[in-house]
């Protein structure tokens, strides 16, 4: 099996890692952070670099490229600790383009593609604790559609957003259904997350609301693997950078009059989050390309991905403000803001507790070793 990037996969990672690079510093994404997590004109210039339309099928209006296209794109975006929830743009083409209607589709995938409509995945409530079976949102027909009833915590960009993806209770079952935040009876509370991006609050009371799938668990499943699979991209670019950022500071730091790089002990500890990441990396691309697999096995298998990158993420992050010192948590060193990531993207779409016990409950009499 050939691993190797395609000579237009190479192409995507040096354009993207040359705008994150010089078009958001981590001064920019400062500024960002304290005008409240989001802005609107880095999202116009993701939409520019065609990244929004990257999974949107060609017939309307996108790029048409798969899951490994989107990894490439995310990691190189992890590097820079974009603050724009670019894995929305994913999440919302792949549900849209599987389980929308004709005329949904129409209406809003040419949007998503050109970056004019950021649609978000709001499903999170607060007794859910990450299962996606449990939903409390109500869904009623009404004259020409249906309305929504319900509240959705840490919905990503969710008061910058245009619309959302909502799974609601629906004769008994779970429906998913586009709701437009500009709707009557829609209320979104933002606020800066952990990491310095933006989240909010959705309440919905009776919002007019487009039906997607009477089938919404499988279609939020679905979009909730291709957020695992995005998340764990993105952890490995900032895992990536971590790890290169603690190698120069010891580079740079001396102790008793000689580098703490030359600290066999240390040297050691450096080693092991190296291996840490390569774990996490080879782990990333096995969730993309599990993503086209049938349900049951591209559930297993985020699951899986998920236990390993949260691991990663937490060994690499402890270890790394350890051989900082006091400076690894300071606010104005980037270290901090890695560490920072990383926490908050262990915990996305599940934290690593919860898939433990995903995997735990999908593991076979064979364990998958002779299936």
């Amino acid at each position: 099996m050939d691993f190797d990037f395609s000579d237009d996969q190479e192409q995507l990672r040096d354009a993207v890692r040359k705008w994150v690079d010089k078009g958001y510093s981590f001064e920019r994404r400062r500024a960002a952070v304290e005008a409240g997590g989001f802005s609107r004109d880095a999202w116009n210039e993701l939409a520019e670099l065609g990244l929004t339309a990257l999974t949107v099928p060609e017939a309307h209006g996108g790029l048409g490229q798969g899951a490994i296209d989107a990894m490439v794109v995310a990691e190189e975006l992890g590097r820079g600790m974009v603050l724009e929830p670019l894995a929305q743009a994913f999440i919302a083409s792949a549900v849209l383009s599987q389980f929308g209607s004709a005329e949904v589709q129409g209406a809003w995938l040419p949007r998503i593609a050109s970056g004019e409509a950021l649609v978000v995945l709001a499903q999170q409530e607060r007794k859910a604790r990450y299962r996606l079976d449990v939903c409390d949102a109500k869904a009623t027909a009404a004259a020409g559609g249906h309305s929504v009833t319900g509240t959705k915590s840490v919905v990503a960009a969710g008061d910058q957003a245009d619309a959302f993806l909502v799974p609601a209770q629906l004769n008994g079952k779970i429906a998913l259904f586009l709701v437009e935040r500009s709707a009557n009876g829609v209320t979104a509370k933002g606020y800066v997350t952990q990491d310095g991006s933006r989240a909010a609050e959705v309440v919905l009371a009776n919002a007019p609301a487009t039906l997607v799938t009477a089938d919404g668990l499988a279609a939020l499943e679905l979009a909730v693997d291709t957020g695992i699979a995005a998340t764990c991209a993105e952890a490995v670019g900032v895992l990536d950078k971590t790890v290169a950022g603690t190698v120069e500071y010891m580079n740079q730091r001396k102790q008793f009059g000689v580098l703490i790089s030359s600290f066999q002990a240390l040297r050691h500890r450096v080693a092991d989050m190296k291996m840490q990441l390569e774990l996490a990396r080879s782990m990333s691309y096995y969730a993309s390309l599990k993503l086209g697999a049938p349900a049951a096995e591209r559930r297993a298998a985020m699951a899986r991905a998920k236990v390993q990158l949260g691991q990663a993420m937490r060994f690499v992050g402890q270890q790394s403000v350890q051989l900082h010192g006091g400076i690894g948590v300071t606010d104005e060193y980037i270290g901090s803001h890695y560490f920072k990531k990383l926490t908050q993207l262990e915990m996305a779409f599940g934290d690593t507790l919860h898939h433990l016990g995903e995997v735990s409950a999908r593991m076979q009499d064979t364990a998958g070793v002779f299936a």
